[in-house]
């Protein structure tokens, strides 16, 4: 009896925590950059009116040959510059987490940046 009662003690924790983790899962949500068009040219501005918070995904796609994602601060995204040791994506499907407030990315590929290769996500 008493080993029943701690079984079903145990499953209705366990039952509690999968259920916390599908909620929090829940309000994060993924965004494809650039939609159907994915990470390319021209991508800049693809952000605008959109609602992002802190913890939804962002998703790059792209072909890794061509193309990267690199993590800038504003200075760097205003000048399409990547600064030394900044943090490089190249798996051509990168997800990446919005932290709190602005989140800049640029296509690190010589001239790619100055093509549109570019967005700025302010995450709530």
């Amino acid at each position: 009896m008493i080993q029943k009662i701690f079984l079903e003690k145990n499953y209705a924790i366990f039952v509690a925590i999968v259920l916390s983790g599908l909620v929090i899962q829940a309000h994060a949500s993924s965004f494809t950059v650039g939609d159907s068009s994915g990470w390319t040219f021209g991508v800049a501005g693809w952000e605008n009116g959109k609602s992002f918070k802190a913890g939804d995904t962002l998703v790059f796609k792209y072909g890794p040959s061509s193309h990267n994602v690199v993590a800038v601060d504003k200075s760097s995204y205003d000048s399409c510059t990547v600064p030394p040791n900044a943090k490089t994506y190249n798996s051509g499907n990168d997800k990446i987490n919005l932290i709190s407030g602005p989140n800049y990315f640029i296509c690190g590929f010589p001239g790619h940046c100055q093509s549109g290769m570019k967005i700025a996500a302010t995450a709530a």
